[in-house]
């Protein structure tokens, strides 16, 4: 029981020992102590705030030129055509609304936009050319009908011919927007490792809480101390009447 008594009375005078130490420290440099607790603080928000980036997924706003020109590529009628180019003008209308929201990625998202609108004018493009190999068709009948075979083969040849220049422009397209999109990744990339190497280079400059805080000080005390008013006649004090 007396042990007891003994480890308790130990324990109590350590912990009362070591309390004191840190508030005679506190006492010495109150600025340190405040200077370490926005320190830690920020270092916590910073890392909260980079586990919330790296858990968010990223905007893909590449994809959405792709997959107009994919479609754009895939369609055979009109009517799928004019899907084609539905789907780019509502993607036009969704990039417009994130451009405002994500100011972060503002020349990412109108590089994507600029892709699209090129989208729909291509798709009144291809409906022109469709309407046109639909009358080369028609014209290619009507000389087979006719039995005019030799013509008919230079018009199907000649039909072929376009068919397959169109195809190899529609898949240029596509590929125009994947490099787009690549490079437009890269872009993003370097601005935002120049961001943050300029706020790093800007808080480098920044001075620190200590500094502050024992500059306040400096200018308190400096403030409080009383004018001294030199004595007339070179310092001597004339007593005659």
């Amino acid at each position: 029981m007396g042990d007891m008594q003994v480890n308790s009375a130990s324990s109590s005078a350590s912990s009362w020992q070591s309390q004191s130490a840190v508030q005679a420290k506190e006492r010495e440099d109150p600025s340190l102590t405040i200077h370490e607790m926005m320190k830690d603080a920020k270092e916590k928000a910073d890392a909260t705030r980079d586990k919330f980036n790296a858990a968010k997924p990223k905007p893909r706003y590449g994809d959405a030129p792709m997959e107009a020109y994919s479609r754009l590529a895939r369609a055979k009628r009109p009517s799928e055509v004019n899907a084609a180019a539905g789907y780019a003008r509502r993607q036009i209308a969704r990039l417009k609304a994130a451009k405002q929201t994500d100011p972060d990625n503002a020349k990412r998202i109108q590089a994507a936009i600029n892709q699209l609108q090129k989208a729909v004018q291509r798709a009144g493009k291809k409906n022109r050319e469709l309407d046109r190999e639909r009358i080369d068709q028609a014209r290619q009948k009507k000389l087979t009908q006719e039995k005019r075979s030799r013509e008919a083969r230079r018009q199907k040849q000649e039909l072929l011919r376009k068919q397959a220049m169109r195809r190899i422009r529609e898949s240029g397209y596509l590929r125009e927007a994947e490099v787009d999109n690549r490079m437009q990744a890269h872009i993003a990339a370097v601005d935002m490792e120049l961001r943050e190497q300029a706020q790093k280079l800007a808080g480098s400059f920044q001075p620190s809480m200590e500094l502050v805080a024992k500059q306040y000080a400096a200018d308190s005390a400096a403030m409080a101390l009383p004018e001294e008013v030199p004595p007339a006649d070179g310092g001597e004090i004339n007593l005659q009447a």
